[in-house]
């Protein structure tokens, strides 16, 4: 089973998706499940959603939904650095500072940033930007952690990471710049709980950037790549912080274009992670 959010005539809905069904649940049923996250932070998600559909939608094939972005009031966050291909492409980019991406890719803290608020956040279907003051920009396909206020990990979705190289490879002080602006997060479709993913280390993330209707760059890596494990992102994000509505934590990427690819406007960027789905955003 699988989570999400979809807009209706009627309004937005959580949902749970099962089997190629779509099935609508009531939040308003249970005081202490009034939202998707709530619903995620349960002990058992997948019980308390068969608890909670709504009989008043009967279920629907999955194809035809609006999907929103499966977030209320998280804040989002993301981790960089966190794959050597990374590690280098961000020496590349920005020469004089190439030092302290070696550093902080061997180093036990992290690379942490704050990435966007909700209504930052992008939902499928809809255009994620690039900057106007920008030349070289690229996205950054990542696996997505869904974390509780506790700091439990409790689901995995799919994220965009818009980044302005150039930006950033000018300056390393200039990232907030380089990756937070409108529109440049987008998030979903759905989450998969914990208990639903495959195997982490075969995960395979797959990224195509079409242009023209033609392929323009395509990529692959797997979370056996990744140099850090979800848990200790997690445990970092969450020392001497409080997330009061939980956060989601995008883990970095290991698939870059070569230095001569920028996105375009009209391009289409497809994400797929194994486990989870595939995540579509035209640019804008």
């Amino acid at each position: 089973m699988q989570f999400g959010k979809i807009r209706r005539a009627t309004g937005d809905h959580v949902v749970a998706i099962e089997n190629g069904q779509v099935f609508t649940i009531d939040t308003a049923l249970d005081p202490e499940v009034p939202s998707l996250a709530a619903l995620l932070a349960t002990p058992n998600p997948v019980a308390a959603a068969r608890e909670l559909i709504d009989p008043r939608f009967a279920p629907e094939p999955l194809g035809d939904q609006t999907f929103l972005a499966p977030i209320d009031r998280q804040e989002v966050w993301a981790a960089g650095v966190t794959y050597k291909r990374s590690k280098v492409a961000r020496e590349e980019e920005s020469h004089g500072a190439a030092q302290f991406y070696d550093k902080v890719y061997s180093a036990s803290r992290p690379e942490l940033f704050m990435k966007a608020t909700p209504e930052r956040v992008v939902p499928p279907g809809q255009p994620v930007y690039i900057r106007a003051d920008s030349k070289w920009n690229v996205p950054e396909p990542e696996f997505t952690l869904v974390i509780s206020p506790a700091g439990k990990i409790v689901g995995y979705t799919i994220g965009n990471d818009m980044s302005s190289r150039d930006i950033e490879g000018e300056n390393p002080l200039y990232l907030p710049q380089a990756k937070i602006y409108r529109r440049s997060c987008a998030i979903g479709p759905v989450v998969t709980p914990v208990a639903g993913m495959p195997p982490l280390s075969g995960v395979e993330i797959k990224l195509v950037i079409s242009r023209g209707g033609k392929p323009a760059y395509e990529g692959t890596t797997t979370l056996a790549q990744l140099n850090r494990t979800p848990e200790s992102l997690a445990e970092w994000l969450f020392r001497d912080n409080d997330f009061p509505n939980g956060a989601f934590l995008l883990t970095g990427t290991g698939i870059v274009p070569p230095d001569e690819f920028s996105l375009q406007n009209g391009d289409d960027i497809a994400i797929t992670i194994a486990g989870i789905g595939t995540l579509r955003n035209p640019v804008g």
